[in-house]
């Protein structure tokens, strides 16, 4: 199963890069994107509402043109509705390292502790589907 999240991962960012959803390209020099999966869980609605205030405070505008953001969106879970996903993808680690450093981490953090969140973290890094995969990718 991971692997198939990792392969349908790499495919969503490496389309976001094709569409030129940012001015950074994945690939531009060899580099592969890092895609960061972060499950926020929480109680009584609580994930949501983070993600909700994050989107309407500016914040997820902001992330989204920082310098190397290929993808940031979240979803909630169909199966616990007090988890909501955050799909976070970079160009590269620099830019991860850039956007920790950022005064956006701070009201993240402020966020994350208003609604009393606990979070999960997996990190991948894209590769190229092999050709085998297209029959399964309906385009």
């Amino acid at each position: 199963m991971k692997k198939l999240l990792l392969i349908l991962c790499g495919l969503c960012v490496m389309c976001n890069a094709y569409a030129g959803n940012n001015e950074s390209q994945l690939n531009k020099d060899n580099n592969m994107a890092i895609t960061v999966n972060l499950r926020y869980t929480g109680t009584g609605g609580n994930a949501r509402s983070f993600a909700e205030e994050m989107m309407s405070s500016g914040t997820v505008d902001k992330i989204r043109a920082e310098k190397g953001n290929l993808r940031y969106e979240y979803y909630v879970s169909l199966d616990d509705p007090e988890t909501v996903l955050l799909v976070d993808s970079w160009t590269d680690q620099a830019a991860i390292d850039a956007h920790h450093a950022s005064p956006m981490m701070t009201t993240i953090a402020e966020l994350r502790e208003k609604y009393d969140l606990h979070m999960t973290v997996e990190r991948y890094i894209s590769t190229e589907a092999p050709k085998t995969e297209d029959r399964f990718i309906r385009k």
